[in-house]
């Protein structure tokens, strides 16, 4: 039985995620982390107001909690010897570094990716494998109006692993950009990312490549149930007890 700990529970993902465990036979909900629950209980776990309160006996962290939190969530429980699953978007490469090191440093694992839902990791898989043969492309980024980071998790992630494969090429540096650079996005691992924050959104991620005369266009889009994202969320819980170290994006655990 692995013994888990959600912090962010009372969260729209959250909450799906809360349920997912129960129905579980190999999973047992040990605390949650809520700030504004703290006190009361949770599917009979007590919830704290922080992870440091809640970590005793648990196997797994799992964070969907905020940008500004996440970080230190995760580096709270890696150096107390608890592996984490990480859903939560903002971090940026730095902070995946600074994890990795961390994770090797007290031999646990930790798994972070920007979108735990299976389709978004199929489309991620697919833009990596298209930006093996194609060399153009750019990334945009859809989401809601009150979305507070940019770049989502899902195409920060996207966006570095992509140039993991290789620098996309540019007709024109963007550096060199007459009028308003900033209009060509933010260039992150090298791929020019634009984000949109509309409201109707709720995260939709685009891949565009080209070629002279043609266009391929790889594309994501989450609907308004927090739903899809728990399979994946609870596959990687289940994976991450026997790795060392960050292991970023679903897709990897599922091409494995």
């Amino acid at each position: 039985m692995i013994e888990i700990c959600i912090a962010g529970a009372t969260g729209w993902t959250g909450q799906a995620l809360v349920e997912g465990v129960l129905a579980a036979d190999d999973l047992s909900l040990r605390s949650a982390v809520s700030r504004s629950a703290a006190g009361t209980e949770i599917g009979g776990a007590p919830v704290f107001a922080t992870v440091a309160e809640a970590l005793d006996g648990v196997d797994v962290l799992v964070d969907y909690t905020a940008h500004d939190v996440v970080r230190a969530n995760t580096l709270e429980a890696l150096g107390r010897g608890v592996a984490v699953v990480i859903g939560t978007s903002g971090l940026t490469a730095a902070d995946f570094a600074e994890i990795d090191a961390a994770a090797r440093i007290h031999g646990v694992g930790a798994i972070a990716s920007g979108n735990f839902s299976v389709t978004a990791a199929m489309a991620q898989a697919a833009a990596l494998l298209a930006a093996r043969h194609l060399p153009n492309w750019e990334v945009i980024d859809y989401a809601s109006a009150t979305k507070p980071d940019a770049p989502s998790g899902t195409a920060r992630e996207l966006a570095e692993r992509l140039g993991q494969v290789r620098e996309p090429a540019t007709g024109h540096p963007v550096e060199d950009t007459y009028g308003a650079p900033e209009a060509r996005g933010a260039t992150i691992g090298g791929t020019q990312v634009h984000s949109l924050r509309l409201p109707s959104f709720t995260v939709s991620t685009e891949v565009l490549f080209a070629l002279p005369g043609e266009r391929l266009s790889i594309r994501h889009d989450a609907g308004e149930s927090a739903g899809p994202y728990v399979a994946g969320t609870l596959l990687a819980v289940r994976a991450v007890p026997g790795r060392v170290g960050l292991t970023r994006g679903l897709d990897t655990l599922l091409l494995d």
